[in-house]
């Protein structure tokens, strides 16, 4: 197997300077950038920058995908975005990590091992940051579903012990975003798990805020900040000023809200046992569904037959003219009309029609071995 490298970073809060596209196209000529993003595939040789730099300098989302079976996906976030005590609940080394500057947070989820030889076989690493982007902003919304989702990623390699206890108890696993569900698949977060640690849960609701207490919030910004807002807006850079109210206001809220911590830990442990429930489900579930298809099918086939049965004629007309082409494929496709007859017959309880039309049809075609070949092995004739 060669050798395959992909990455990708993207700029979500402001778009790259043309001095900083320069430095980005000096690390590489053969990437794609634009004033947002930096996209690069390697099949031999490295990467000559850092990704840990590059997302403190510049970047707000990261995906790396390499086919020795690594994946890893990174988000820069406003430091006063997320608490320091929630950070270090969370972290597990080597899996979920944070990384704390002067301004912002750069949160790192990785998968190292996996025994999933297919997945990284195949693996191009395209279309992962448009699925796991929109975490960061559920990250600022106050929704840290995506970082239990990375400390159920360690439980799953087995890193973490049976009788320790989550980190926090987070609501809305039941109900995960279609990003926090690709999180988990990127992650390879055992299904089971993931679905066992949703039990009992309440979905993930931001605290409403009235609005008197809104407009109390807004009266008592700091004069400083106000001003400092009001000249990024005429300075062009209005939405960087939108994030920035919105981050800080949703940190206010989030101290507003009740104590998740209330809400009873569980041990890794009951997570497992909650598997094997979770498990039980999926397979009831599974069974359901395949049941529910299969009558759909023999619906849509006993209806399919009954309007074959209308015309027999016709329909062994087109599979002489089929077997005369003399190929194989030729012969596939007569053999399957001739089955469809054949339990078309049954379904009327006129199968010694059917017997008669196949000799009149055989009368014509022993010669053709290979035809005779499929039908028996079909079930339909016998070879005399």
């Amino acid at each position: 197997m060669s050798e395959y490298q992909y990455y990708e970073f993207l700029a979500i809060d402001r778009p790259l300077t043309a001095e900083e596209t320069s430095v980005l196209r000096s690390l590489s000529t053969r990437a794609q950038i634009t004033p947002v993003s930096f996209t690069n595939e390697y099949n031999w040789g490295d990467f000559k920058g850092d990704p840990d730099k590059l997302m403190q300098w510049y970047f707000d989302a990261h995906v790396y995908v390499a086919n020795w079976m690594t994946a890893v996906f990174m988000i820069r976030l406003p430091i006063d975005a997320l608490p320091e005590e929630t950070a270090n609940a969370m972290k597990v080394p080597y899996i979920l990590d944070f990384k704390a500057g002067r301004t912002h947070w750069v949160i790192t989820w990785r998968l190292e091992e996996s025994e999933n030889y297919d997945r990284f076989g195949v693996e191009s690493g395209q279309g992962w940051m448009a699925r796991l982007a929109p975490v960061r902003d559920e990250l600022l919304r106050g929704d840290i579903q995506s970082l239990y989702i990375g400390w159920l990623a360690a439980v799953t390699q087995g890193a973490v012990d049976a009788d320790q206890t989550e980190p926090l108890s987070v609501g809305g696993l039941g109900d995960l975003t279609s990003s926090q569900q690709a999180l988990a698949e990127y992650l390879e977060v055992d299904p089971d798990l993931l679905a066992g640690a949703g039990m009992g849960r309440t979905k993930f609701q931001p605290e409403a805020v009235s609005q008197k207490r809104k407009e109390k919030w807004i009266e008592e910004l700091p004069e400083k900040e106000v001003r400092a807002i009001i000249k990024q807006i005429l300075d062009g850079k209005g939405p960087q000023a939108e994030r920035a109210l919105k981050n800080r206001f949703t940190a206010w809220k989030r101290n507003l809200q009740k104590d998740m911590n209330k809400v009873p830990r569980r041990t890794v442990g009951t997570l497992w046992k909650n598997s094997k429930k979770a498990e039980k489900i999926r397979l009831e579930q599974e069974e359901h569904d395949r049941m529910r298809e299969e009558i759909r099918r023999r619906k849509e086939r006993e209806a399919y037959l009954k309007n074959l049965s209308k015309n027999y004629p016709k329909m062994w007309k087109s599979i002489e003219q089929t077997v005369r082409r003399g190929s194989g494929l030729a012969y596939d496709e007569a053999c399957r009309s001739i089955v469809d007859i054949f339990d078309a017959h049954a379904l009327t309880g006129n199968r010694s029609r059917f017997r008669q039309e196949l000799e009149k049809f055989m009368a014509g075609n022993m010669r053709r071995k290979a035809l005779i070949q499929r039908l028996i092995k079909a079930g339909v004739w016998k070879d005399t």
